[in-house]
Order: C-alpha cells, then sequence, then structure tokens
C-alpha cells in the first residue's frame, strides 16, 4: 500500500443517510481509513447526512478535513458543526467542484442522490478525456452502485463505452480495500477512446 502520492482524496456522498444503516457504518469506516493513512479528506463542506459522516470521522481520528462550500449554502441549514481544518467558502457549484477536483489525487463516491452520480459521472468523464490521472473508486454499500454499474456494462456492450474507460472506475464494497486500489493500481488508456 503506498498512499505517498495521495495527499488528498475527494468524497463525493449524499447529504442525507439513505435508507439502510450499512451506508453510514461504511462513511465512518471510509473516514477512520482515510484519517489513518494521514490523507486529507476533500468534500463538498456540508455536516448533513454522509458528508458529514465522513468528515466527522475524519476529523474525530485526527485527520485533516477541507470543505469547500458554495456561498448559497453557507448556513446553518448545511453547515450545523464545523469538522473543517479548512474551508473555502465559493460563489457556486461549479467553483465547488473545480476546488475540490483540484485539491485532490483521488476520487470516491459513496451512496448518494443526483448531485453525488453528477460530481462522479464529471470526474469519470475527466479521466476518460485525459484532464487528470487520478484513480477513482466506487464504494458499493449494498450495492448501491450495482445499477449504475450495469449501465456502464451496457455501454459497453452496446459500443458506447470501451472497455478500457469502463475498467478505469476501481468498485470495492469495503473502505480498506478501496483505498489500496485507488494507491495502488495504474491504468492506461488509448489515444482514442469512448
Amino acid at each position: 500500500m503506498d498512499m505517498e502520492g495521495i495527499k488528498a482524496i475527494a468524497v463525493f456522498s449524499g447529504s442525507s443517510f439513505g435508507t439502510h444503516e450499512g451506508y453510514k457504518a461504511a462513511a465512518e469506516a471510509l473516514g477512520k481509513e482515510i484519517a489513518r493513512r494521514s490523507i486529507s479528506l476533500v468534500y463538498g463542506g456540508g455536516y448533513r447526512g454522509l458528508m458529514g459522516t465522513v468528515a466527522e470521522a475524519v476529523h474525530d481520528n485526527g485527520g485533516h478535513v477541507i470543505g469547500v462550500l458554495p456561498e448559497s449554502m453557507n448556513n446553518d441549514k448545511v453547515k450545523l458543526k464545523s469538522v473543517e481544518t479548512e474551508l473555502h467558502i465559493v460563489p457556486g457549484m461549479h467553483e465547488r467542484k473545480r476546488m475540490m477536483y483540484s485539491l485532490s489525487q483521488g476520487f470516491i463516491a459513496l451512496p448518494g442522490g443526483i448531485g453525488t452520480m453528477e460530481e462522479l459521472c464529471e470526474i469519470y468523464t475527466w479521466r476518460q478525456l485525459g484532464m487528470h490521472g487520478f484513480n477513482i473508486g466506487l464504494l458499493n454499500t449494498d450495492g448501491y452502485w450495482d445499477p449504475f454499474i450495469s449501465a456502464l456494462d451496457r455501454g459497453c456492450s452496446d459500443g458506447f463505452i470501451s472497455n478500457e474507460v469502463r475498467n478505469l472506475l476501481i468498485i470495492e464494497d469495503n473502505p480498506a480495500v478501496l483505498l489500496d486500489r485507488i494507491a495502488s493500481e495504474r491504468f492506461e488508456i488509448p489515444d482514442k477512446i469512448s
């Protein structure tokens, strides 16, 4: 396990807890692992749901937490308790994502809603286009991401997604194993990909 190249990792996750207790437990386990490995957490700056759970777990285990929050969400409904070592307030959602991406050397998506899926798809697209070379992981707790994975597989079989691009995504249900793979696996993608 070589985490040397990863100083900070961005985590995309829901601002609610979802319907399964396993989601919160997995978010806590991921936060503890991130702190244990001395990796900084980059996240969306909110305290609610899985987003807040990961940040609190990193903070409570002595880790460094970097929050990036849009000005419109800089209120007590979103940010009830401060766990950030650093907090950046940015003008809007585009700036939020841009800053989160620029601060990170790896990306993980936990279960979440439309915003989580949008962040995942954008950073995955950027990887496909060669705009960054960092690994992207899905923490597939309770099979949450199975329908998304099936859609990717259908895209491959129907000729819309190359196998090389499909295989860029690292999928695990164990936070420690996911972080190990993100740190160690290297992927080459051809010049012309779809």
